[in-house]
């Protein structure tokens, strides 16, 4: 029989991602299951790139004290539904780190948001969501953003 216990919910605190760790936290009360979240930033990304120059100590400090903190308020939000775990921060490509963190964890189930992104701007970009139903450790349940 198939049990799930413990849920990794990575987060880029979008919207689709706030709607996946909602779905996270209802499937997993029903099963006693905990839900992880994780955030992690790429340093090396296009969205940080764009900034056109070299990211200061200070300014990294700055990404994940703020990163930090948006964890905590979505954890909170979600304690008095269901059973919330670690909050996880790390550095990193998104498609390494998440699936490293769900072997570490053990985890049964990564939910996941997904932008919905096609063309040129997923080519572009990528789809880190895509890659790790191809390549995670367990399986991926990804969840469409809000029409």
């Amino acid at each position: 029989m198939l049990t799930l216990r413990t849920i990794l919910v990575p987060t880029d605190f979008s919207e689709p991602a706030v709607a996946a760790l909602d779905y996270a936290v209802a499937l997993a009360v029903p099963l006693a299951a905990t839900v992880h979240l994780l955030n992690v930033v790429d340093l090396q990304g296009p969205h940080l790139s764009d900034l056109g120059a070299a990211l200061t100590t200070e300014m990294i400090d700055s990404i994940l004290a703020g990163n930090k903190a948006a964890l905590i308020r979505l954890a909170e939000a979600r304690r008095a539904t269901g059973r919330i775990g670690e909050l996880l921060l790390r550095t990193g490509d998104p498609r390494d780190v998440i699936d490293e963190v769900a072997r570490q964890l053990k985890a049964d189930l990564i939910v996941m948001g997904t932008h919905g992104r096609r063309g040129v701007v997923r080519l572009m970009m990528g789809s880190v969501a895509e890659t790790l139903v191809r390549t995670a450790s367990c399986p991926v349940l990804t969840v469409r953003p809000p029409l």
